[in-house]
């Protein structure tokens, strides 16, 4: 195991005269608010695909070295780990944890019109990682200052990962470097652009989907179409599984599981009269349960041994792990909607919102296999905004006021309402 960073003393707390009340925790915030959209908008123009984010693990690393912390790199030189423990913790104290993904995605940045659309063809924060970032970037400079003044009363870990968009996603680096020993709970935001800014949306047990991708490759010795009796009809056996293996894949599964597959590609042959050697399918499983998760890779293996042998076709399985669920536990989901109403509340109107179960993976499953936690849908739609930029879309973009509202939901979760 790589040792990665280890609890670091905070400064010496302050005499309880001189701690300030928690009450001040939005003016702290709004302080830094500035900065925090500058350093969202420089990540924007500088977008980096999941293991290269060297330049925004850099710039993350310089800013919390200046704010007085001791952030340390993960051992690939991209992603970094800080904790913030404040004077006097017990050994063995678990850590209260929030996650961040930095990586962007391998699109073009649509918004031709924007004075932080990014300057990399290719490359856009399109799924909100930067804003993600400069939320837990926030969070550990307003802590930092907690833990100065003896505010602060838990240790806490701040993460920043990288290629959360590679699967089966950089949380497998930060947890194989160590990053959730010690850790008790944890807790993440992801932009979600159908939620109105000011408001985050929530759901116990699974908010988002497991995610596999599946290659089946089948191979024959070919021959000429007019003997298919001959050979193996290769063309005839992709497409009879291409259509076969999801109905009979949802026939094994159980129907509470929700299991999809869903094929993307499919290529089989190069001319009319030639029945090939070779032919491929690729395509994704998805699953709103881990126990169905856990049972697929099984099943399929059965289900295309059967099939494959009707047309004599040998086959083969690349079966690429993904992502399991991500299941929110009660208890972390009761912390995060207490603080969101205690610091937003105000009787205007709710901020908290019920969400649904996205069909979409999430590798901040991984890091709840080792403690509880939750992750939260963090309302980045502008009020007066005229449709949905939806994630994954080169003109996303999102309300900036966001970003202070989902650093003074984790400062409040570390400061008064997120118990380990």
């Amino acid at each position: 195991m790589v040792e990665v960073n280890a609890p670091q003393p905070a400064a010496p707390a302050a005499p309880a005269s001189a701690v300030r009340p928690a009450a001040d925790l939005r003016a702290r915030v709004r302080a830094y608010e500035t900065e925090l959209i500058a350093f969202r908008r420089d990540l924007h123009r500088h977008p980096e695909l999941g293991r290269q984010e060297y330049r925004t693990t850099r710039l993350l690393r310089e800013r919390l070295l200046a704010a007085g912390l001791n952030p340390r790199v993960l051992p690939g030189g991209t992603g970094l780990l800080v904790d913030i423990v404040p004077a006097g913790t017990r050994p063995g104290t678990p850590l209260l944890a929030f996650r961040a993904d930095i990586d962007a995605l391998p699109i073009d940045d649509a918004k031709t019109d924007s004075p932080y659309r990014s300057t990399l063809p290719g490359r856009a924060h399109a799924c909100g990682h930067d804003v993600h970032t400069a939320v837990v970037l926030g969070t550990a400079l307003v802590l930092a200052q907690a833990a100065a003044t003896g505010e602060l009363r838990q240790p806490v870990r701040m993460i920043f990962q990288p290629a959360e968009e590679v699967m089966p996603g950089g949380a497998l680096d930060v947890i194989k470097a160590g990053g959730m020993e010690g850790v008790g709970r944890i807790f993440a935001v992801h932009c979600d652009p159908k939620v109105q800014v000011g408001r985050i949306g929530l759901r116990v047990g699974a908010i988002t989907s497991a995610c596999d991708r599946v290659v089946l490759e089948l191979d024959g010795p070919g021959g000429h179409t007019a003997r298919p009796h001959l050979t193996t009809d290769l063309v005839t056996a992709v497409s009879r599984l291409a259509a076969d293996l999801p109905a009979a894949f949802s026939r094994r599964m159980d129907p509470r599981w929700g299991v999809s597959l869903v094929w993307g590609r499919i290529a089989a042959g190069s001319a009319a009269n030639v029945i090939p050697q070779h032919a491929e399918l690729e395509g994704t499983v998805r699953c709103l349960e881990l126990a169905g998760w856990r049972e697929a890779p099984e099943v399929m293996d059965e289900l295309v041994a059967r099939l494959a042998e009707t047309y004599r076709a040998k086959w083969s399985i690349d079966y690429h792990r993904g992502v399991p669920p991500v299941v929110n536990e009660q208890t972390s989901i009761a912390q995060l909607e207490a603080a969101m109403t205690a610091r937003f509340g105000d009787g205007r109107g709710p901020v908290v919102e019920d969400t649904e179960q996205s069909l979409g993976g999430e590798d901040f499953s991984w890091y709840l296999e080792h403690a509880p936690g939750a992750l939260a849908r963090l309302g980045v739609r502008g009020p007066h905004e005229k449709g949905v930029r939806d994630l994954h879309q080169g003109n996303f973009d999102v309300d900036e006021r966001a970003i202070a509202v989902g650093v003074e939901l984790f400062a409040a979760l570390a400061l008064e309402h997120g118990r380990v």
